[in-house]
């Protein structure tokens, strides 16, 4: 069910792997169509997380259901599963492939948490609006390069090192040296 005055939407599935791939691009689609193309990213890595930890850890069942939530400049998604056992955060092993789930929600999210009630859990997290960066949309300001006298026909042209301002110095770097080559 999609609701346009209030923004919601609601996905029920089984957190089966297969399910979890396609309930990302449920979510990656239903935010380019909110016009909230910078949230993806991190709402689908949120989503994942969450219906990976109802895959491994959810009993009886692996049935949830996926809430995503506009309101107030924030975004809510939350996962509800029929297990009341609420999630911990554990210290991940170094080496290890899993145990980062809930530590990369905190990561990724301004906040997160758990709701218990009769029938489960809601495991929840909120993302803010950010502003969209616009340091790469905007012009830099026109800085004219000293004038060089034209060399006598023949002559090699002297080697010219690229100006480069505005771009960080890694990229400078990068660019200088595939230049030299």
């Amino acid at each position: 069910m999609i609701s346009s005055t209030n923004r919601h939407c609601t996905v029920e599935l089984q957190a089966l792997p297969e399910r979890i791939g396609q309930v990302r691009r449920i979510v990656s689609a239903q935010l380019r169509y909110w016009h909230l193309d910078q949230l993806i990213e991190p709402a689908t890595l949120g989503v994942s997380e969450l219906l990976t930890n109802v895959y491994v850890h959810a009993e009886p069942d692996k049935r949830c259901t996926v809430d995503i939530v506009w309101v107030l400049n924030q975004l809510t998604i939350s996962v509800r599963d029929g297990d009341p056992r609420e999630p911990t955060a554990s210290q991940a092993d170094p080496f290890g492939t899993h145990g980062r789930g809930l530590a990369l929600i905190a990561a990724v999210s301004a906040s997160w948490g758990v709701r218990t009630d009769d029938g489960g859990k809601t495991v929840w997290f909120a993302l803010p609006a950010r502003q969209t960066a616009t340091r790469s949309m905007q012009r830099l300001p026109y800085e004219p390069s000293l004038p060089v006298a034209e060399p006598a026909r023949g002559t090699p042209l002297p080697a010219v090192e690229p100006v480069l301002r505005g771009m960080p110095l890694i990229e400078r770097h990068a660019v200088k040296a595939t230049a030299a080559h």
